[in-house]
């Protein structure tokens, strides 16, 4: 095999692209800080048990591992940043009141989430712990429809859904987690079929619950149907209840629900939701609350939040046009080399892109939209319009 091919689903990224990348990135970072939030850079890699103990325990075979050389214990790359996010807010601030915390930094999946997924998506995602309150889930999701906004996303729909409601319904009801995960992978792909024959030995109650879930999705008359078709239970209620309030402050966007929609990571605990827009091949953003992500590190804390891998997010939307450059002479050339190099460098202090054309390279294809160039004229470096 050639020296140069990379792995499966591992791909470089090239100079057109990697700059719509970072100017996406900062417009995420620039929007989240523009709510309050605090930009934290966890690493890469920890100790294995760090990443895997408790709600990070779900992504265990999304993880890749390696012996640490020096001190011979087992480390792990991080394949999600929201259980470090957890630990910094749990160990590092201790803060007692509200904490804001946003990062924007690669993860790393020991296989594809899905065909044609890269296994190392550029992962941003922005979290609020400390307010157990519908008004938390709230921000973080009109902050994630500001963000697509700021990326210049479309037209988008707000899927939404909540992790109680199947717990609910399984509450009490001896299955195994082999059992579980095909009633989880059935309700996903609404095969009912399957999900009868899943049910068969359960309670009445949760058979029924769990098959009306198929066929509750649509508009917010779903949520209506829902409340007449599942079993009545406190938590199922404030479920429901939960939903409707969310989705009426949400103005302007267009809603829908799934509520056996259980896709994502395991450790939501409430309401949860991810963001479409055409063209996509999945959701662009998933996010809602996980309350217990932070019990492992000693404060089970409220937490709720949001992610988007920003190389999918750029694959959906235009390009912007290039920025305008201005093309000058090698700073060395000429008789006024001095007064070159001291204009070429007023200029790129004022924010101006300016690129020198090497000796004998003055002919190739520019990689940069040159609108303008730096000439000589009556003894002064001017620029003129090309």
């Amino acid at each position: 095999m050639s020296a140069w091919v990379l792995p499966d689903h591992i791909a470089d990224v090239l100079p057109s692209e990697a700059r719509h990348i970072e100017e996406i990135r900062r417009e995420l970072l620039d929007t989240a800080r523009g709510y309050g939030y605090e930009l934290v850079m966890p690493p890469l890699l920890e100790h294995l048990e760090s990443l895997l103990t408790g709600t990070g325990e779900a992504l265990d075979l999304q993880t890749f591992k390696l012996v640490d050389q020096l001190s011979g214990r087992m480390m792990g790359l991080r394949a999600d940043t929201t259980p470090q996010v957890a630990r910094i807010d749990a160990h590092l601030l201790n803060r007692q009141g509200v904490a804001r915390l946003c990062y924007c930094g690669p993860v790393l999946h020991t296989r594809p989430d899905r065909p044609h997924a890269t296994r190392e998506p550029l992962q941003f995602g922005a979290e609020i712990y400390g307010h157990a309150g519908l008004e938390a889930d709230l921000e973080a999701l009109l902050l994630a429809l500001d963000c697509l906004r700021a990326s210049r996303v479309g037209a988008v729909t707000v899927d939404m859904a909540d992790a109680r409601i199947v717990r609910s319904l399984l509450s009490g009801v001896p299955v195994d987690a082999s059992v579980l995960a095909r009633v989880h992978a059935a309700l996903a792909t609404k095969d009912a079929s399957e999900l009868r024959a899943l049910t068969a030995t359960f309670p009445a109650a949760a058979r029924e619950g769990l098959l009306a879930l198929v066929s509750l999705y649509g508009d917010a008359k779903v949520l209506d149907e829902a409340e007449k078709a599942l079993p009545t239970s406190a938590a199922l209620r404030e479920a429901l209840a939960n939903l409707k309030w969310l989705a009426g402050h949400l103005q302007g966007a267009r809603v829908s629900f799934d509520l056996a929609d259980l896709r994502g990571y395991a450790y939501y605990s409430g309401a949860r939701f991810a963001v479409y827009t055409p063209g996509a091949s999945d959701a662009l953003v998933r996010g809602g609350r996980y309350d217990e992500v932070g019990a492992v590190f000693g404060r089970n804390r409220p937490a709720v939040g949001f992610s988007v891998d920003v190389k999918e997010l750029v694959a959906v939307v235009a390009k912007p046009p290039l920025k305008a450059a201005i093309r000058a002479p090698w700073m060395d050339s000429g008789s006024d080399a001095a007064g070159l190099r001291a204009a070429i460098a007023a200029l790129r202090g004022g924010g101006e892109t300016v690129v020198c054309i090497l000796p004998g390279h003055e002919s190739e294809v520019e990689e940069f939209q040159c609108d303008r160039e730096l000439a000589l004229a009556g003894g002064r470096w001017v620029v003129k319009a090309i």
